[in-house]
């Protein structure tokens, strides 16, 4: 299947082209069963710069500090496990899935993190009918994709280890310090060793601390990489742009963001996070994490809207409707803080700058009224 006949292409599918053309000129050393060289990984995510002396120009897809990368890279060619952690919206799953593509060129092998994920999940489970037919066997079992990432010496990755229950998280100790799972219900051929190249990358959100917290001895099994917030602005429009180009791209929309629309959505963001700090209670902050991904998601909703259902042109009074629809979560609370934003902060600036800020102020009361 290619990457046009999914509606969300794994990374290594989307960039299958680009880590075949990495691949055949990459002449570095390679830890284990390593697709890519260190070197090649870190380029893969971060981009080519002239001073790689490639012949082609490699986009950069993750947007961040270049020592986590680097980091990241490190620690799983010791071999030891991964855990990225930081707030909602940092892009920690999309590193996750953009090292274990370029690693490994399979970044499917996931476990979603839930309060339902059992240790079944980690390690194996049966196929019920083949079992009552013949038995219990290896051919019977269920590799979870942890287990399949061992046999294959890949990376497995498990999303939000930190909504798991202690009981599931405390299943990979063994897996990160033994590298093998045990089948006790087998007789023989009842252990799966982890081949070279296997390793976990977690990603844990910081805002879940106190839900089911790490235990001591698997805090030490993995190597920590703490994702912060992006506080650059021009950081930040990077990540907006680089998104919404591929979003336009994936539903063949020819539309223009206007540069001064981004502003308005990047300053929007950022008073509303500094009211949300300097806010005195929880009820006066709103319930979003107002996150770089829910700006991304607004104006994937205002883009999406303006072409069915406008006139194929970005306008401020969608991409105000779009913020408001997004971030007004809870009745009344949202409403009345955001509300307060647009006349308090919204109001004055559309009477000093005018321009696109005056439709964006519009849309913005047609929102809260609509929704109050």
């Amino acid at each position: 299947m290619t990457a046009n006949e999914m509606l969300r292409a794994p990374a290594e599918v989307k960039y299958a082209e680009e880590l075949d053309w990495l691949e055949s000129v990459d002449d570095g050393p390679k830890p284990f069963s390593w697709r890519l060289s260190p070197r090649m990984v870190r380029l893969f995510i971060l981009g080519s710069e002239r001073s790689d002396g490639l012949d082609r120009e490699i986009p950069q897809k993750w947007f961040g500090d270049r020592s986590f990368v680097e980091r990241s890279i490190v620690t799983l060619a010791s071999d030891r496990g991964l855990l990225l952690i930081g707030d909602p919206g940092t892009g920690k799953s999309w590193l996750a899935e953009l090292l274990a593509a370029a690693v490994c060129r399979n970044s499917t092998l996931v476990v979603q993190g839930t309060a339902g994920t059992t240790e079944d999940h980690i390690k194996y489970s049966w196929n019920v009918s083949m079992v009552i037919a013949k038995g219990q066997s290896r051919e019977s079992m269920i590799p979870s994709p942890i287990m399949t990432a061992m046999e294959r010496g890949m990376i497995g990755r498990f999303e939000e280890l930190t909504r798991s229950t202690s009981d599931v998280q405390d299943a990979l100790i063994s897996i990160l310090s033994e590298k093998y799972v045990s089948i006790p219900e087998l007789d023989t051929d009842n252990t799966v060793f982890a081949k070279p190249g296997f390793s976990i990358i977690a990603t844990a959100n910081s805002r879940d601390r106190g839900v089911n917290d790490l235990s001591s001895a698997l805090k030490r099994r993995f190597n920590f990489v703490r994702i912060p917030v992006v506080t650059s602005r021009t950081a930040e429009a990077e990540i907006v742009r680089f998104r919404t180009t591929e979003l336009l791209r994936r539903h063949r929309i020819e539309l223009d963001v206007p540069p001064t629309l981004l502003d308005i959505l990047l300053q929007s963001f950022a008073d509303l996070r500094a009211a949300t700090a300097s806010a005195a209670s929880e009820d006066e902050k709103l319930e979003s994490a107002l996150s770089t991904a829910e700006q991304i998601g607004v104006l994937e909703d205002a883009i999406l809207h303006s072409h069915f259902f406008g006139d194929r042109t970005l306008r401020a009074e969608t991409l105000a409707g779009a913020l408001v629809g997004s971030l007004a979560r809870r009745a009344p609370e949202d409403l009345a803080i955001l509300n307060k934003y647009w006349h308090g902060v919204v109001e004055p600036r559309s009477k000093q700058d005018g321009g696109e800020w005056t439709g964006f102020l519009e849309g913005g009361r047609q929102a809260i009224s609509t929704l109050s």
